[in-house]
């Protein structure tokens, strides 16, 4: 399975890619389709591979992000030690996703530091994006 490069996985060794794509199940969800909720237990990710992804919060349903972008993550609860979804993920059209079972992908991250540290180092980065992209426009 290939996808974009600028993705979660960019810069990484291409073992550690290869052994996360053989555990990732590809999955092809109709609009309207959740893929978690807020508050269930964070046991999986998923990347967006076409298609865009609603993440909201609350009763309301208030909006905090739309996955729209091929390698984009999806469920970043689970690589952060929180143990359940702080959003609802709904898909908005037919999308197209990997998704990874939370224990697998760790076995293969704690063998491999230095691949550990890139990974993280984009989550942060996509989690900054993120929380810069909520602020309002400053004059």
């Amino acid at each position: 399975m290939h996808f974009k490069q600028g993705d979660l996985f960019w810069g990484m060794s291409k073992k550690f890619v290869q052994e996360a794509m053989d555990i990732s199940e590809k999955l092809i969800c109709d609009e309207g389709n959740s893929l978690f909720n807020e508050g269930d237990r964070a046991d999986h990710f998923f990347i967006l591979l076409k298609g865009r992804v609603l993440l909201s919060q609350g009763k309301e349903g208030s909006t905090v992000h739309m996955a729209r972008h091929t390698g984009e993550l999806i469920g970043w609860s689970t690589l952060t030690g929180r143990e359940s979804f702080s959003a609802t993920a709904t898909c908005q059209e037919p999308t197209s996703l990997l998704k990874f079972e939370r224990d697998r992908f760790l076995e293969i991250l704690d063998k491999d530091s230095e691949d550990a540290a890139i990974l993280y180092k984009r989550l942060a980065e996509t989690l900054g994006e993120r929380l810069l992209a909520l602020y309002p426009a400053t004059v």
